[in-house]
């Protein structure tokens, strides 16, 4: 088992960095947090032609790459360092289920969407609860509901949650697109790679928090030195580092193996280290990190809720031992 990636996949994320680095992605974040989403689907038309959408579906449909849990997780970590907006959690999972429902060589939804998806022209939200991520972008709404799956319609009213560019709806007004257990089979398989591709990106939040606090203490000073010369402070950044550090492991290797147990512990790990590198950075900016205007915000926001996405740490930690998926 290979827990490190290989050069070519390390380029490839590389790459995305690079191409993310210079799409200043803070502002399609705030456009995307007031309902203008042109910026943010222009960013994801740019992800689409890198083929990050085309490593969640597999090959046997047009466009697909897949499925590539290992290069997907290392797409999302990216997409996480620079906190991209929109439902791209939710489009990864929507495929993933519409897999498991599909045949390639049947006409039906799988066919339909996800040709779709892997070329970026589909946006697919989907999810099990009252509210639904993003649904006023979407393409498709999709709603598990026991073991029915149901198209919903109007994205009715939104609601802000701890993170602005999470944008809630409850939709309303549904159609019955499939039912049965296979149904309940697909959404357990589409909810594990949401939960991968959760921690994947909370992995990258909390390392970007981690590199943006490093900065600014070597450049803020107190008694005449920069803070980073504090042992206080030197001791807060490595228990940062180290918890985001032993959380990548784990990461990998539910990438690699793709079972429950394993992708509930990279969850749970990646998003408490991400939690805690939030605090880290609120703690070392000071009154500057609660500023909407300061870019810090955003991942700050996007730490904590994501913390809570597809599954708790409590929810995740049961998973581990062996207990049925609840919520």
């Amino acid at each position: 088992m290979r827990f490190l990636p290989d050069d070519e996949q390390r380029e490839f994320a590389r790459t995305l960095d690079r191409m993310l680095t210079a799409a200043d992605t803070p502002s399609a974040i705030r456009a995307w947090a007031t309902g203008d989403h042109a910026p943010g689907r222009a960013l994801w038309t740019r992800l689409a032609d890198a083929g990050v959408l085309a490593l969640a579906v597999p090959e046997a449909y047009d466009g697909g790459l897949g499925p590539l849990p290992v290069e997907l997780t290392l797409a999302f970590v990216e997409l996480g360092r620079h906190a991209v907006p929109g439902p791209l959690v939710e489009t990864v999972a929507a495929a993933a289920l519409l897999e498991a429902l599909g045949d390639p060589g049947d006409p039906g939804l799988a066919k339909e969407w996800l040709p779709r998806i892997a070329s970026g022209q589909a946006m697919v939200t989907l999810g099990s609860g009252p509210y639904i991520l993003d649904a006023d972008a979407s393409d498709a709404v999709l709603v598990v509901d026991g073991d029915r799956l149901l198209l919903a319609g109007d994205p009715g009213p939104v609601r802000t949650g701890l993170d602005p560019a999470r944008r809630l709806f409850r939709p309303t007004g549904s159609t019955v697109l499939a039912s049965g257990p296979a149904v309940l089979a697909a959404a357990d398989r589409a909810a594990d790679r949401a939960a991968l591709a959760t921690a994947a990106q909370a992995l990258g939040v909390g390392l970007a928090l981690l590199t943006r606090t490093v900065e600014y203490v070597k450049q803020r000073r107190q008694f005449g030195a920069a803070i980073a010369s504090f042992q206080a402070v030197k001791h807060r950044l490595a228990d940062t580092l180290l918890a985001l550090e032993f959380a990548r492991p784990l990461l990998h290797a539910a990438a690699l193996t793709s079972t429950a147990p394993d992708v509930a512990a990279a969850k749970a790990a990646c998003c408490d280290a991400a939690h805690a590198a939030a605090r880290t950075a609120l703690q070392l900016h000071g009154a500057i990190g609660y500023t909407a205007e300061y870019d810090l915000s955003l991942w700050i926001t996007k730490a904590r809720a994501l913390r809570s996405a597809w599954g708790t740490p409590a929810q995740c930690r049961a998973r581990v031992l062996g207990e049925p998926r609840t919520g």
